[in-house]
């Protein structure tokens, strides 16, 4: 069985799917802030990004160094396929533990589809 994910760990995660090839840490840390209301440190984004590559759930690679950055490269992340597999299944049991829940007006989670369950 895979590892669990963390609740950032997702994010991060998430972040990934959406940023697709532009996904470096300030890109990511945007993406997290604006999406999900987070406000993180930069560090904190890469220090996760490093343990899921650890985890062999996502993988970086250096692009060009350019003038405006001082001649140093940025670190992009791409989602692997097992972060991918491990993304869905987290998203898979928060979907089954919220199915059918109020947690108050105008808050009801979604029924599960019969191919969810």
């Amino acid at each position: 069985m895979a590892s669990s994910l963390g609740e950032f760990e997702q994010l991060i995660l998430l972040a990934l799917v959406r940023l697709g090839d532009e996904a470096y840490g300030v890109s990511i840390h945007h993406e997290i802030l604006r999406r999900a209301g987070r406000e993180v440190t930069v560090a904190s984004v890469y220090k996760t990004l490093e343990r899921l590559e650890t985890k062999g759930l996502a993988v970086s690679t250096l692009g060009e160094s350019t003038a405006e950055r001082g001649g140093r490269r940025k670190k992009y992340f791409r989602i692997q396929p097992g972060g991918r597999r491990a993304l869905a299944q987290a998203l898979a049991s928060l979907n089954r533990m919220t199915d059918g829940l109020s947690l108050g007006p105008g808050l009801a989670t979604r029924p599960l589809r019969r191919d969810e369950r």
